[in-house]
């Protein structure tokens, strides 16, 4: 980044700290989007926490750390210092120490620390940075947190989630209930394990209930998915996605879906299909027992529901004791976006290329020397460049020289 880019970047981040010191953003209805919180706001309990950040220099990426929010901002309030030390890069960290500012990490006296999730498109399955867009690769990162979401709530119970856009290529979970603060490394990876359902085996699903059936001369065992909720629970729901669109189907193509997985030959989807006809309803309530065919198409589909709802977070970043994750409603010094707090109820709607564009950089034009061909899609606007001379709204040329993608031309 050449000496002209990084002044205009810095000159400008400052002026959005500036903003955020005299008034803020509105939360709902305001520029960053329905239901967006850009507000710069310290986590709880943020004097036992390490505070670090990267300014712009021309040194290249230096980290400045190991600092308390007292020593971080000299007393001062977080935005005025932001305004002053223009970043590129805020962050804090997820532990809580008694003596945050000390310079090693045995030093600090680690009390606790949030149990927090991360969702990085470059690690989901299935991406291609050379092939998917920024885009699609948010896209696919946003339904990846869907999925995070679900399982914390429905298998966990935290009702309590602080969830944040990153600001570059993912998302962030904050969980923060007194009783995931003193949790060990070992117990973090063991949850981290349930959530991408590593070590979740289809046996461990199935209830086995004795039971007596008319005419048997010995008991039997009965085997049932639970539908109260769990991986158990996502299972059931897959299998009954699947009776409904066979249902829905000629004899042909039912048997032709079910024949789709390993192991179910001709004979087995005739028998599964015909179970499937005769026992809808004892199917709905989760018995699994219909038909051995039954039984087996339910196991081969666990390992569809585990790679599809299983969550890809980012293990380092939910076992690591003392990890630095971004401030809500700094800048992401890679893209000029706001790190983003989300509502769960608007995730959905969520749109990081419109609703995470900073209000400072709205409302204007800027120059820019585009290095390279590039497509960028912000603001509800695909832009298509070639290298040269372009002017754009700022916050594209913002997003394309945080991206290295173009210079601050002359005016």
């Amino acid at each position: 980044m050449d000496a002209r880019t990084r002044g205009y970047l810095e000159g400008r981040f400052g002026d959005h700290y500036r903003r955020a010191a005299s008034d803020g953003y509105a939360t709902t209805g305001g520029p960053v989007g329905e239901g967006i919180d850009a507000d710069l706001a310290p986590p709880p309990a943020a004097e036992t926490r390490e505070w670090g950040y990267i300014p712009y220099s021309a040194g290249g990426t230096r980290m400045v750390r190991h600092r308390s929010l007292m020593e971080l901002t000299g007393g001062s309030a977080l935005e005025s210092f932001l305004a002053r030390s223009r970043p590129q890069h805020v962050y804090f960290s997820a532990g809580r120490y008694r003596r945050p500012g000390a310079d090693s990490m045995g030093a600090k006296r680690w009390q606790g620390a949030d149990l927090i999730f991360d969702i990085d498109a470059d690690h989901l399955p299935g991406i291609d940075e050379t092939q998917d867009s920024y885009a699609e690769m948010l896209g696919a990162a946003k339904q990846a947190l869907l999925s995070l979401v679900d399982i914390l709530r429905t298998d966990f119970g935290f009702e309590e989630m602080t969830l944040v856009f990153s600001g570059g290529r993912g998302y962030h979970a904050h969980v923060r209930d007194a009783g995931v603060l003193a949790l060990t490394r070992a117990q973090r990876r063991e949850i981290v394990d349930y959530v991408r359902g590593i070590g979740v085996e289809f046996e461990q699903l199935v209830d086995s209930e004795v039971v007596a059936g008319l005419g048997r001369k010995t008991p039997a065992a009965k085997r049932s998915l639970s539908t109260a909720g769990g991986w158990s629970s996502r299972l059931h729901a897959e299998l009954m996605e699947l009776v409904r669109a066979v249902e829905s189907m000629d004899e042909a193509a039912a048997l032709g879906r079910l024949r789709e997985f390993d192991g179910v030959g001709e004979g087995k989807a005739k028998a599964a299909l015909g179970a499937i006809t005769q026992n809808r309803a004892a199917i709905e309530q989760g018995n699994i027992d219909v038909h051995t065919a039954v039984y087996s198409v339910s196991k081969h589909l666990f390992e569809d529901v585990r790679a599809s709802e299983g969550a890809p977070i980012d293990e380092p970043v939910t076992t690591d004791l003392n990890r630095l994750i971004r401030l809500p409603g700094s800048l992401h010094g890679g893209t000029g976006l706001v790190v983003s707090r989300l509502a769960q109820e608007g995730l959905e709607d969520f749109d990081p290329l419109t609703d995470a564009i900073a209000p400072t950089f709205r409302g204007q034009a800027i120059t820019v020397d585009v290095t390279e061909s590039v497509t960028a899609s912000l603001g509800g606007e695909k832009f298509n460049l070639e290298p040269g001379v372009h002017e754009l709204p700022e916050y594209v040329g913002v997003f394309l020289m945080a991206r290295g993608a173009a210079a601050k031309a002359r005016e």
